[in-house]
Parts: C-alpha cells; sequence; structure tokens
C-alpha cells in the first residue's frame, strides 16, 4: 500500500501540522485516519488570525465588544482573533482581560453571564510552534455562556512559565473559584486575586504541577488487597 493510502506514512510533525492519528506508523490502516493532515496542538493558536467578516453573529459580538470597552482597549487586549470548528476565540493580554469579562458580562448586547469552564494548557511539544517568549507555551481558556442569546464564546491568555501570573476572575463569575483552583494545582498558574488559591486535587504539600508537559511521568506505587501496583513509568513504554 502506498503512503498517500496513509498506510506506513510518516506521523512526525512538520510546520505546526502532522499527518495521521495516534502516532502509529508502519502497520495497515484499516481505520482512514492515516490520510488525515491536522493542524497540532497549539498549531491553530499561534499560526494566524482569522479576518473579518468572521460570520454570522461573530461579527455582532466583536463590534458590540469594541463599542463596550472602546477602540483603543480593545486594540491593546486582543492580540488575535481565531475562528475555527465553528468557535470563535479571543487571545487576550492578561491585563486587559477583567476589563473584558465585566464588559462581556453586563453590556446589554452581550450579556455573557455564565462561565461555564477555566482550564489551563500547556502546548511544550506539542508538535506546534515552537514555544517562544512572544509565543508562550501555558494557556488559560475560558468558556463564556450568554443565556440571553444563546452564544458560546471562548477567551484565552497565555503566560509564560516564569511569570504565570493571571487576574482571577472569581470577582466577576463565581463559578470560576475550583476551576481557577484546579489550574493552579495542575498546570501551575497563579491567579491573582483568588480567595483561596489552594489546591484541590493534590495534597497541599504536593510538589510541581501534574498536567504540565515537563512533569515525569512516575508516581508512587499503590498497594491493592496485597498486591503492589508500580508506578506507570515502570509499567510499560511511552514514547
Amino acid at each position: 500500500m502506498s503512503d498517500e493510502a496513509g498506510f506506513g506514512a510518516a506521523t512526525e510533525p512538520g510546520g505546526g501540522f502532522r499527518k495521521g492519528a495516534f502516532g502509529v506508523s508502519g502497520s495497515g490502516d484499516t481505520s482512514g485516519f492515516g490520510g488525515l493532515v491536522r493542524v497540532e496542538p497549539g498549531g491553530a493558536v499561534a499560526l494566524h488570525s482569522t479576518d473579518r467578516p468572521y460570520g454570522g453573529w461573530f461579527d455582532e459580538v466583536a463590534d458590540a465588544l469594541i463599542d463596550a470597552v472602546g477602540e483603543a482597549t480593545y486594540a491593546a487586549a486582543v492580540h488575535r482573533v481565531l475562528v475555527d470548528r465553528g468557535e470563535i476565540t479571543w487571545f487576550v493580554a492578561r491585563e486587559h482581560l477583567l476589563t473584558l469579562v465585566r464588559a462581556l458580562r453586563d453590556d446589554e448586547a452581550l450579556r455573557f453571564e455564565l462561565c461555564s469552564s477555566v482550564s489551563g494548557v500547556d502546548y511544550a511539544d506539542s508538535g506546534g510552534p515552537v514555544a517562544t517568549p512572544d509565543r508562550p507555551r501555558l494557556h488559560v481558556v475560558y468558556h463564556l455562556t450568554s443565556m440571553t442569546y444563546r452564544r458560546r464564546i471562548r477567551l484565552e491568555v497565555a503566560v509564560t512559565v516564569e511569570d504565570p501570573h493571571v487576574p482571577s476572575v472569581a470577582s466577576v463569575y463565581p463559578t470560576a473559584d475550583w476551576h481557577e483552583r484546579e489550574a493552579w494545582d495542575m498546570f501551575g498558574i497563579v491567579f491573582d486575586g483568588h480567595p483561596a488559591l489552594t489546591r484541590i486535587l493534590m495534597p497541599d504539600d504536593w510538589e510541581g504541577h501534574p498536567q504540565r508537559k515537563d512533569y515525569p511521568l512516575g508516581g508512587v506505587p499503590v498497594e491493592y488487597k496485597g498486591a503492589q501496583i508500580p508506578p506507570p513509568d515502570e509499567r510499560r513504554s511511552y514514547r
């Protein structure tokens, strides 16, 4: 079978793109996934910004946000806007995050009343564009929902490992409280102004942040009904 059909095709990423799926090469592909060419995680974040018009109600939200905060603040706050897979994401400077979320919540034309999710992402070694000082590897992703207009958008803030500070949005969206605690616990992102930024999954004295890409895979042995299960890195090999 030919590599064009995805059989035995190379899966090494290049230029922010990867061919195939699941990291498998050198064997028959009965799934059809071998022919996929997809943007690497982090690739879509850094490769481009979507030009206007964005389409549909996305432009209405963008215009309303500009009107709410002013053109100068919007230009300083928004690094890029990406429309991908039916979702729109504003990549935001952390210094202006609270200004934007207050406007998104309170403005009559926006009314994003609910922050349904705050999560962390580490783009180190993702296969996409390499993390650099102007393209930080740690990101915080916010999903905001307008129950008034039945709309959903994303905000994304990027910070470096050396300075992983982001303003807490818990004062604007109380639902973000425990979400921010989890992002701190797992990724080491510090949410300034959070009412009680303590670990939520790991013990208080745990060292490190387990979902960072440079965190070691190894764990601790577990005893189960008299048998001992070794840490993950001693049970099987990972590439």
